[in-house]
């Protein structure tokens, strides 16, 4: 089983992580399954394309777009399945659709993707608890570290551009390499920002 341009992959758990246990019963987090935030952004890979060559093999989990999992509602009120899904509980993945792979312990970004941790406003006049577009470079790629941008470096960033996910208990802003604009001198006294919900994921 072979697609010719896709990924074939199976969620890593449930379709859907919006629910959480209160004592002995399950809360249910969303009232619509068209929410994407509640979609489950993790597969494993169970066929690679046949086109094509990526460094994802067969077995590795990978971070993808939220739409490829996410379920809809048609005009006779049935709730479907979205255009990638294949059959049984597989489904199709375009390598655009791919964010991140991990075939050991590692995270690594695929193609130009990269993902920044914001850190915390100091500013006390200022509601925000984040810095607005300025962030660490927690996961990089190729095209920055060729820019002399590398993991660990404070850089600022084109609004609009990030999409926030949650990687190993951190809040993280995927976005691509040129939504990357600047590279700052660290001050010695930034501090990370991550909300207390994500620490607790």
């Amino acid at each position: 089983m072979t697609s010719i341009y896709n990924f074939i992959v199976e969620p890593l758990g449930e379709t859907y992580n919006n629910k959480i246990k209160v004592e002995d019963k399950n809360l249910i987090l969303n009232t619509k399954v068209e929410k994407h935030k509640f979609v489950n952004n993790y597969a494993q890979v169970v066929a690679i394309p046949k086109a094509f060559t990526t460094p994802i093999k067969v077995g590795d989990i990978i971070l993808i777009h939220h739409n490829v999992f996410r379920r809809w509602y048609g005009m006779d009120g049935k709730q479907r399945n979205g255009k990638a899904f294949f059959k049984d509980n597989l489904y199709f993945v375009s390598i655009d659709q791919i964010y991140l792979y991990k075939n050991k312990d590692t995270w690594k970004s695929i193609n130009n993707r990269c993902f920044v941790k914001p850190i915390e406003n100091k500013n006390q006049f200022k509601s925000q608890k984040e810095e607005r577009l300025v962030g660490i470079l927690k996961i990089g790629n190729k095209s920055l570290e060729e820019l002399g941008i590398s993991e660990g470096d404070l850089v600022g960033y084109k609004p609009y551009g990030e999409y926030d996910f949650l990687i190993n208990n951190e809040r993280l802003y995927c976005m691509k390499s040129n939504d990357i604009v600047i590279k700052y001198e660290h001050q010695g006294n930034e501090v990370e920002y991550n909300p207390s919900w994500a620490q607790s994921g």
